[in-house]
């Protein structure tokens, strides 16, 4: 059951709070070309490190948006990194 629970629960993890984070990403972009209120970059980031990684990734191609900033490239990078370490760390648990 464990080894069910940790195989399905990150996948989906990640689509959820990837497209939660494309959203955003998203909604920015259209409330800068409207000269709008925004989302703050520290939500955007923090968003992207608590496991959106895959819709900030997506979500900076598609929108072109904060691809001119070095820093968001950096977080996603690490963020991608970290979450790829945990992943595998649970399916590697999982076997025991």
């Amino acid at each position: 059951m464990l080894k069910q629970i940790i195989n399905y629960a990150p996948p989906i993890f990640f689509l959820v709070m990837g497209m939660i984070t494309f959203a955003a990403y998203g909604i920015d972009k259209r409330k800068a070309i409207k000269g709008q209120w925004r989302i703050p970059e520290k939500t955007l980031l923090l968003l992207d490190l608590a496991g959106g990684f895959l819709g900030g990734w997506i979500g900076m191609y598609v929108f072109r948006h904060k691809t001119k900033h070095p820093k968001f490239y950096i977080v996603q990078f690490i963020s991608t990194l970290i979450w790829t370490m945990v992943w595998g760390f649970l399916m590697e648990y999982a076997k025991l």
